[in-house]
Formats: structure tokens, sequence, C-alpha cells
């Protein structure tokens, strides 16, 4: 059966289409047309005043729906998880796992395997985030877990991108600790590189670079801050047209004059929009637990007892709206950052686009930017 989506204007991640329907045919869009072709075809009515956009990719989740990614690392988890934030347009996500006990990372990777095999479950790999962390950026990140790589720990993560032959595995570390070797094998090993809870040097950002680093976790979050004589890691991430941006649009981590520097060097091509959301997302609770201790949720902050952020308190809706509003950029443009940009740098070119072969992940979105309606895999839920 053939399903037909009409009604609406199309934003197909790179333009708006006025005029066109989609066309659907086991879980991939079929075509882009003017109306529904003879022959039998189920029609979703969308509201006119819509807009129809690809679902989003959020390449930073470390909960939602109340569960802690690092406190259940199960399958169920991951799609419990990648379900709650559904509900706010994301259809793929990476759960993430950040810096804990040794050993615990190979459950979390099993989950996350186990959850990416679940066709529409939304799991499209896994976020490392650490351990491999500079102790004096780690942030949250638990200190007695925070540790240089070991060679066992370099042939686990070499063996990854086996595990997720249609998704992908995300590590943030730190460049200055981690050397050009070890970086060089596993990136050519098929695992992306962003960096992260550092304080490495402009060069020594340019030389990881050079051996394989390709994103930037959070940028300008625990991360030193720019100076003119040495613009250390955030400044290689702005200046160096080889790298990829994630960014927290929610007017808590970065401040919008700094998000729009991001913007003006990057531009909307190379810097993407993440939540780092935490268990809340999706519920009314005002606490969660994370490394034994209360993280609280105040006025949009998710924080410890000392006033440290954890995580952040928003959607990938919001994000969107954040985006606008702070960035001053076009709804399009922030549409872009939540799913076409961040799929083309986890390189999986059936996301975040609708277009002949993309997977049918859709999000009817009202004028305002809210969620109406999520279709994954052309089906709803």
């Amino acid at each position: 059966m053939r399903t037909f989506f009409h009604g609406c204007p199309v934003f197909t991640g790179d333009q708006t289409l006025e005029g066109v329907g989609v066309l659907v045919e086991n879980g991939r869009v079929l075509d882009l047309a003017p109306q529904a072709p003879a022959g039998a075809a189920e029609r979703v009515a969308l509201e006119p005043d819509s807009l129809l956009a690809p679902g989003f990719v959020d390449t930073q989740v470390n909960g939602g729906g109340g569960v802690l990614f690092n406190e259940m690392p199960t399958a169920t988890a991951a799609l419990a998880i990648a379900q709650a934030h559904r509900r706010f347009g994301t259809t793929s996500l990476l759960p993430t796992f950040i810096t804990d006990a040794a050993g615990t990372w190979r459950r979390a990777v099993d989950a996350a395997a186990a959850a990416a095999q679940v066709p529409g479950g939304g799991v499209v790999g896994i976020h490392l985030e650490g351990p491999f962390l500079n102790p004096e950026r780690r942030g949250v990140h638990e200190a007695a877990y925070v540790r240089p790589p070991t060679d066992e720990d370099i042939a686990f993560l070499l063996s990854l991108p086996a595990r997720f032959p249609q998704g992908r595995v995300l590590l943030t570390l730190a460049p200055e600790v981690v050397g050009d070797a070890a970086l060089t094998r596993l990136a050519e090993a098929g695992v992306i590189l962003a960096g992260g809870h550092s304080a490495a040097s402009f060069a020594r950002t340019r030389s990881a670079l050079d051996h394989g680093l390709t994103g930037f976790t959070h940028l300008f979050n625990a991360m030193p801050p720019l100076m003119n004589r040495e613009p250390g890691i955030a400044g290689a991430a702005l200046s160096d047209p080889r790298g990829w941006c994630g960014v927290i649009a929610d007017g808590v981590h970065v401040h919008e004059a700094m998000l729009r520097l991001a913007l003006a060097a990057k531009g909307p091509d190379r810097l993407f929009l993440v939540t780092d959301a935490m268990p809340p997302t999706g519920t009314d609770a005002d606490s969660f637990e994370l490394y034994g201790h209360t993280i609280h949720r105040r006025d949009g902050r998710l924080v410890t007892a000392n006033g440290v952020l954890a995580g952040a308190d928003i959607d990938m809706a919001a994000a969107v709206r954040g985006a606008v509003r702070l960035m001053g950029v076009a709804a399009e443009t922030a549409l872009a950052m939540a799913s076409r940009v961040p799929a083309a740098f986890l390189g999986l070119d059936d996301l975040g686009r609708i277009g002949p072969g993309a997977r049918a992940d859709f999000v009817e979105l009202s004028q305002a930017l809210t969620v109406r309606r999520v279709w994954s895999a052309g089906r709803t839920g």
C-alpha cells in the first residue's frame, strides 16, 4: 500500500515546496508529486497551515521519558528514550553514554546495538561521550572515571562500527588526551570523532583534524573561552572548514551572540542542533539522579547542588524555536540544522531530508513550530 501525504507545504531539507504531496511506499519516499497517482493509495491529509518537514536527527541524547541511559544501559531503555523524544519530532537519535565506571560502556554498546536492530525504533547508533576527556574540562562527568585510553580501549572501539552496519558510532574525546595515531586508526575504522570536554590548543586541535577528527561536541561548553593569542579548540572548530559543530540553542548553555558568531563562522551547513537531553524531557519531573547525586530542574536548567550544568532541559522542537529566536535564522534554516545537517555529519544520507529514497520520517509542524504529528518510516507513533 502506498501512502500519499498532502495538503500543506513540504520542506525537503533544502527548500520549501508548495502544491506537492509526498508519496511513500514501504517506509521510504517514492516521489514528490502534485497529486496522488492512479491506483490504491491511502491519503493522509495535513493541516493547510502546517509545514511537513524531515524528522529530526539528534546526535546527543542522554535520556528522556524519565530514563537515563547511563543508569539503565539496556535496549529497552534506549528505545524508551527514543520514544519519549519522538513526540517532539525526533525520529532518529544516538543514545548517549557519558563517562562511567570501566566496563559499563560495553553494556551500553550492546544495548544500543540491539535497539538499532528494531525497525522504526529510532536508535541509529551510539554516542560515547568520554571517558577520554580533560579532567579540568569534565563538567558534570565523574572525575574518578575520566582517563586516557588503553590499548584495550582502542581495540574495543575499533570493533564497534561493525556492530552498527546501518548506524554510526560517535566518540567525544579531548584531542590532547588521545594521540594522532589512535585518532587515525579509529577514523579509518569508521568511528566518528568529535572534540569536546577539552582544553586542547589551536595547534593540537588542527592536528587532530588532520588525523580524523570531524566534529565538535556542544561547541563552547566545556571548552576554554576564545582568546586573541590562543584561539584554542573553539577557535579551531570555528575557523577550520572541515569541522562540524553541534550547539545547544536553549539560551542557557551559549549566549545568543556566540551562537550567531558560530553561525557566521561555520555557515548553516556545518552547524547543527543537539539537545544534550536528560531524563526530564517529556515528563514533569523536577529532578533525577546522576552518579548518585540529585540533579535539579530549575528555570530551564538542569544543575547539581553546586550549580554545575548537567545536560539540557530542552527537546529538539524547542531547539529549533530557540535557533530561530536566538540566531535570527529562518525556520527552514533551523529545521535543516535539526535534520539534514546532523544527518550529513553522521553520513546517513537517507535521513534528514524528504526526497526519493529517503526514509519516510516526517514531522508536521504548526506555524509556531510546535509538533502536531510525527511519522517514522511512514508510520505514526
